[in-house]
């Protein structure tokens, strides 16, 4: 068994929970879906290409595998932007008709999550951790669809993530 890990901002992910990765990115499920610290602005052109176009990919694969018609994506840059991991990512939100009355509530939504995990960083309100056979079975069921356009998973490990 590998003890090899992701690492993103302080925290470690198994390498069952990423479901793509380039040689700079990784897209992975996320821990509490709603539907060393690194700025955006310190990314270089190379990792910036990279991370949009690793969530562009993902994004549409998504958007399928899901049966939405629109994607979400949000990046909060720093804490005062809601950066609760002091990390660059991006959130990929697969969108349908009547979501949410009014398009834009997903950001009051996104809020109100994001000011929950302030206030409790071992985040056991409302949204609960997904346990890691959860996490793995959804990793699989993208890997397995076609989600991950059928890559393999890099052996080096990126600095980016893309999270779904």
């Amino acid at each position: 068994m590998s003890t090899e890990f992701y690492s993103f901002g302080p925290y470690k992910i198994d390498p069952k929970e990423v479901f793509y990765s380039s040689p700079l990115s990784y897209a992975m499920v996320n821990l509490r879906p709603v539907v060393p610290v690194k700025r955006f602005a310190d990314l270089t052109v190379e990792e910036t290409q990279d991370l949009w176009l690793t969530a562009q990919k993902i994004g549409g694969r998504l958007e399928c595998f899901h049966k939405a018609s629109s994607l979400t994506f949000t990046i909060q840059d720093g804490p005062k932007a809601g950066q609760t991991v002091p990390h660059v990512h991006i959130h990929i939100l697969p969108r349908k008709d009547g979501d949410f009355e009014r398009n834009d509530e997903i950001y009051d939504e996104i809020d109100v999550k994001e000011n929950e995990l302030k206030e409790k960083l071992n985040l056991d309100k409302e949204r609960k951790d997904r346990s890691l056979e959860e996490l793995c079975k959804e990793a699989e069921e993208y890997s397995e669809s076609g989600v991950s356009g059928g890559k393999g998973k890099n052996k080096g490990k990126p600095e980016r993530e893309v999270l779904q």
